[in-house]
C-alpha cells in the first residue's frame, strides 16, 4: 500500500512567530510536524513538500493585501523565511520548479514542489508526481489550513485521491475560515487522524 506524506509550506515565514506571514500558534504544531516527518523517513514513506518560492514581482505579493488572493511579501527566494523549518527539512529532496522535468528525474523519496501561488497544483510537476507515486492515501499537514492546505486538499480530492488530514500538525490564519474548510472537507470524505494513529 503506497502512502504519501504531503507537507504543506512548513517554512520559517509561516511557522516561526517572527516570520513575515506567521500563522497563529504554528509553533505549537511543530512537535507533531516533526513526528510525521520522522515517521515517513523511518518507514520509507515518500515525503512530498510544497514551498512558496516568491519574488517581489509575483502576482500574489502586494503592499495592500486582501489576505485571500494577495499577501504581503513572504517566503522570498533566497531569504531565511523561505527555508523549511529544521523539524521538517528534507535531507536530499528532488527540487521541482515550474518548468517541465524529464521523468527520469522524478525518482527518490523526498520531493520539493516550489510554487508562486498558494495552490500547489499551479506547479505542473505536482500532477506528474502524483500520477507517478499513485498513492492510495495522501496524509496532509502544514500551514495554513484555510489557504494552502485547503487548495492542496481540494486539488487532491478533485484528482480522486483519498486524503487524511492531521489537524494537530496544522494551523490556520483565520479561525472561522478554518472551521469552514474543516467542515467542507469532512463532507467531501476527508479522513481526520491524530499523529499517534499515523505513526503507530
Amino acid at each position: 500500500m503506497t502512502r504519501v506524506l504531503w507537507d504543506v509550506d512548513t517554512q520559517v515565514d509561516f511557522v516561526h512567530r517572527d516570520g513575515r506571514l506567521a500563522v497563529p500558534d504554528s509553533e505549537a504544531a511543530v512537535p507533531a510536524m516533526a513526528r510525521l516527518v520522522d515517521w515517513a523517513r523511518r518507514e520509507g514513506v515518500p515525503h512530498v513538500a510544497s514551498a512558496d518560492d516568491h519574488e517581489l514581482t509575483d502576482d500574489e505579493i502586494s503592499e495592500t493585501p486582501d489576505y485571500r488572493t494577495t499577501y504581503p511579501p513572504h517566503c522570498l527566494r533566497g531569504t531565511r523565511g523561505a527555508e523549511k523549518i529544521p523539524e521538517t527539512a528534507q535531507l536530499d529532496p528532488v527540487p521541482l520548479g515550474l518548468g517541465a522535468v524529464d521523468e527520469r528525474w522524478l525518482r527518490g523519496r523526498e520531493f520539493l514542489l516550489l510554487k508562486k501561488h498558494f495552490d500547489v497544483f499551479t506547479n505542473p510537476n505536482a500532477d506528474r508526481l502524483l500520477v507517478l507515486l499513485d498513492p492510495v492515501e495522501v496524509i496532509v499537514f502544514g500551514v495554513a489550513t484555510d489557504v494552502c492546505d485547503d487548495a492542496a486538499i481540494r486539488g487532491l480530492l478533485a484528482r480522486g485521491r483519498s486524503v487524511t488530514f492531521v489537524e494537530e500538525a496544522s494551523r490556520g490564519l483565520d479561525a472561522s475560515r478554518t472551521a469552514s474548510c474543516l467542515a467542507d472537507w469532512r463532507a467531501a470524505g476527508v479522513r481526520f487522524a491524530q499523529v499517534e494513529g499515523i505513526v503507530s
